[in-house]
């Protein structure tokens, strides 16, 4: 355990969300107000923890300290950044990180008092208008890099890219083979249906629609002395 003798880097490199405190709320769509619209963040949500409960390489994967979020893009195009995962500690599950001779540390974030080891982030509107299949494949693909120890850190497959291992071919092969294993045994098809819904689907089904927006935790420079 490595502990900080600086008095107020709990305060500094810490975020709380809760009853008095709520998660920031954005409009994707315009809606009368952010109590209606569709809660995109939810159904996503919900679509994880099934996810994760029927593909059994994904089942150490614990959706409630899994924060999910949303990005909004700047460009309505096709192309780009789909989805993301951001981890919230370093290799190994570490609290700490060594670069360039400076210790850092990462912000922590907690909803509800409890820590969130993973941020999973979606970029809008531009992943609602992927395909069906497409979009399904990216949530597999994300979930699948979070570790398998399920400690905060990725899945690191060694090699240059170890995110991906060495042929993203392979890789993406290996995401479709895990779609279909779930598609062929998931048994709740309802929480499937909104991924069905494009931007403009959306707009018309529901007026609107809401997302959780936080933002990417900082790398905080340790200072004062450290015990190990």
């Amino acid at each position: 355990m490595i502990a900080m003798d600086t008095a107020d880097s709990n305060q500094k490199s810490t975020r709380h969300w809760g009853p008095s405190r709520p998660l920031p709320v954005t409009q994707l769509l315009k809606a009368p107000s952010l109590l209606h619209g569709f809660d995109y963040t939810a159904a996503m949500v919900k679509l994880c923890r099934d996810i994760v409960r029927h593909v059994p390489v994904l089942a150490a994967v614990d959706m409630s300290r899994v924060l999910v979020t949303a990005t909004i893009s700047r460009k309505n195009t096709k192309y780009g950044l789909q989805a993301r995962v951001t981890p919230m500690r370093f290799a190994g599950g570490a609290l700490t990180t060594r670069r360039r001779g400076m210790l850092y540390g990462l912000e922590r974030y907690f909803v509800n008092d409890v820590e969130m080891l993973y941020l999973l982030t979606f970029v809008l509107p531009r992943f609602l208008d992927r395909s069906f299949e497409e979009k399904l494949t990216t949530v597999v693909h994300e979930l699948f890099h979070l570790s398998p120890a399920f400690d905060g850190d990725i899945r690191r497959l060694g090699g240059r890219c170890s995110a991906h291992s060495h042929s993203k071919k392979k890789y993406d092969d290996h995401m479709t083979a895990l779609t279909r294993e779930y598609l062929a045994h998931h048994d709740q098809p309802a929480v499937l249906e909104f991924l069905r819904l494009n931007f403009n689907d959306l707009q018309k089904t529901h007026g609107g629609a809401r997302v959780i927006v936080v933002p990417r935790p900082r790398m905080i420079p340790i200072s004062g002395r450290m015990t190990v």
